[in-house]
């Protein structure tokens, strides 16, 4: 029975602290690969003349294998280990962007997108589960740190990517970046460890955790997993509806190019509004994620989702003002982004440590449920000439997800704990061994 998690035995190198710094790392290494890609997308239609629309197809193709596929990954994290995924992880998005600086063909690009988006999942997957299954005392703030590495790592190269497609071409910065972003994951990797409980803090905090380890089939047969699974598509499709379309609605509010000076600084309305989106996208996670380890997940998301509504509504009535514009998509990002910190450290502790990464996983493929409803977005306002309909609904569904966190999510999970802490001493040991 011991042999199994052999490895987590004995404290890893610089304790759970660098096992979150190595996910933070690695996160930053693969956002890249979402986050980047927009620089290349001109350059290649430049080249090929294969269609914007041809080419994008790439990034949903990188998106549904980046998302689908983390319960898969999971699943592997929770049999054999955090190191061999990120190890295979690093290796294919490494692979992935070598295979688009020599593709001549969109069968080609498609190929490389599908790579990418399973390296990146089983990296984005594995880091997430590692720091919920290291940190019970601090799930929203550990989960936090390592959702916002995915954003922040693109902030930090996007002028170097830039800067070398201008100079080199985008085949050469393609190939650069990949070897050496998969590189950093590859070697990184080795040090990531299985946690061993008895090394972890005993006081587990203030959160309501429950006792039991469920298996990812027994997480599927919950009601409590289908609520959270909702209110995840609900706020993602809400938030991605309106900051994804940001491009469109300056322009529709006719505020793209307006220059806008906040504090010294002036930028046109649309750069400066997307330069707070990657700042606040960032910060929310772990603060978010922090307050929720103090005051509890459903009080945070009832807080956060409700700021989202009103920001939304306020975007709606107000944002054809430039500064208005400005201020007001970051508020709408800074309440939108915590969902990645939120509802993983949520569904650990009704779940349990143990299938962490797959259970987490499982959940997370509501991002890509969601991402299927952002085109209707465009249907919508289309039709009716307007993005009112569009802010109405996003508002709306964030209201509706807010009193769902308290009045439905808050007193079942409470009920599914209590009935756990009831369940035989033997039942839950037996159900928490290997």
């Amino acid at each position: 029975m011991q042999h199994t998690n052999s490895e987590a035995h004995g404290a890893p190198l610089g304790g759970r602290w660098m096992q979150l710094v190595i996910g933070v790392i690695c996160m930053s290494m693969i956002a890249n690969l979402q986050y980047g890609w927009t620089l290349f997308v001109n350059p290649i239609e430049e080249k090929y003349h294969w269609g914007r629309a041809a080419i994008q197809v790439a990034f949903t193709i990188f998106v549904v294998t980046e998302t689908w596929l983390v319960p898969v990954e999971g699943w592997f994290v929770d049999k054999f280990g955090p190191r061999i995924v990120v190890l295979i992880g690093g290796i294919l998005c490494a692979l992935a962007w070598a295979i688009n600086s020599v593709a001549d063909s969109l069968a080609l690009l498609y190929l490389g997108a599908a790579i990418g988006g399973i390296g990146a999942g089983g990296v984005y997957g594995t880091c997430v589960g590692n720091a919920l299954k290291w940190f019970p005392d601090r799930r929203g703030l550990a989960a936090g740190l390592t959702a916002a590495g995915f954003g922040a790592g693109s902030a930090l190269t996007v002028v170097p990517i830039a800067n070398m497609i201008q100079t080199s071409g985008f085949e050469q910065t393609f190939l650069v970046f990949g070897l050496g972003q998969g590189l950093i994951v590859f070697a990184l990797a080795w040090f990531l460890k299985e946690p061993n409980p008895d090394l972890l803090p005993k006081n587990k905090s203030n959160i309501v955790q429950s006792r039991r380890n469920y298996t990812p089939q027994e997480t599927l047969k919950s009601p409590v997993f289908w609520v959270m699974y909702l209110m995840f598509v609900m706020v993602a499709a809400g938030g991605l509806m309106a900051t994804a379309q940001l491009g469109p609605i300056a322009k529709d509010f006719h505020l793209d190019g307006m220059p806008v000076s906040i504090m010294g600084l002036t930028l046109p309305a649309l750069t400066f509004a997307l330069t707070i989106d990657r700042v606040l996208n960032g910060v929310t996670r772990p603060f978010f994620g922090w307050v929720s380890d103090h005051i509890g997940r459903e009080n945070t998301m009832f807080v956060a989702f409700a700021i989202e509504a009103v920001g939304i509504l306020a975007l709606n009535q107000w944002g054809h003002h430039p500064v208005a514009f400005v201020v007001l998509t970051g508020l709408v990002f800074f309440a939108w982004g915590e969902i990645y910190s939120l509802f993983p450290s949520c569904c650990a502790d009704s779940f349990g440590s143990k299938f962490a990464t797959t259970n987490a996983g499982l959940l997370y493929t509501a991002k890509g449920t969601a991402s299927l409803v952002v085109p209707f977005a465009n249907v919508i306002v289309a039709s009716t000439g307007s993005w009112q309909t569009v802010f109405f609904f996003a508002a709306a569904v964030n209201a509706i997800a807010a009193f769902m966190a308290l009045f439905v999510l808050k007193p079942m999970r409470a009920r599914q704990i209590a009935e756990d802490t009831r369940q035989p001493m033997g039942k839950l040991v037996t159900e928490g061994a290997d």
